[in-house]
C-alpha cells in the first residue's frame, strides 16, 4: 500500500500562484506514472497533469503554460505549481500514483480562487 500526502491548498485570489505537494510513502522513482487530478463541485474528476518515470509531462489544456508539474525522486515528492490561477480552478485537487495494475490516490487538498 502505498501513501500520497497533498499539501499546499488554500484560498488565493485571481492572478496569483500557489504550490501543491504530494509525498509518497515509497520512492517516486519506483512509480511509472504519477498525475494531479481535481474534481469541482458538481462536476467530474478530471486529469490536471501527469509525469512519468522519464519526467515526461502531460497537461490538460486549460491549465497549458499556468500550470508546471515536477518531481523530486530524493524527496519523494511531486509538485504542482499554479500560477495566474482564475475562479475556474477552484477544486479540490488529489494526487495520484500508478505503479505495474496497482492505484493510489490521496486524500485531495482544497484549492479555492475567490476575490
Amino acid at each position: 500500500q502505498v501513501q500520497l500526502v497533498e499539501s499546499g491548498g488554500g484560498l488565493v485570489q485571481p492572478g496569483h500562484s500557489l504550490n501543491l505537494s504530494c509525498t509518497a510513502s515509497i520512492s517516486t522513482f519506483m512509480l511509472g506514472y504519477m498525475g494531479w487530478y481535481r474534481q469541482a463541485p458538481g462536476k467530474q474528476r478530471e486529469l490536471v497533469a501527469s509525469i512519468t518515470t522519464g519526467h515526461i509531462t502531460n497537461y490538460a489544456d486549460s491549465v497549458k503554460g499556468r500550470f508546471t508539474i515536477s518531481k523530486d525522486n530524493a524527496k519523494r515528492t511531486m509538485y504542482l505549481q499554479m500560477s495566474n490561477l482564475n475562479i475556474q480552478d477552484t477544486a479540490i485537487y488529489y494526487c495520484n500514483a500508478r505503479l505495474r495494475a496497482n492505484e493510489w490516490w490521496g486524500q485531495g487538498t482544497q484549492v479555492t480562487v475567490s476575490s
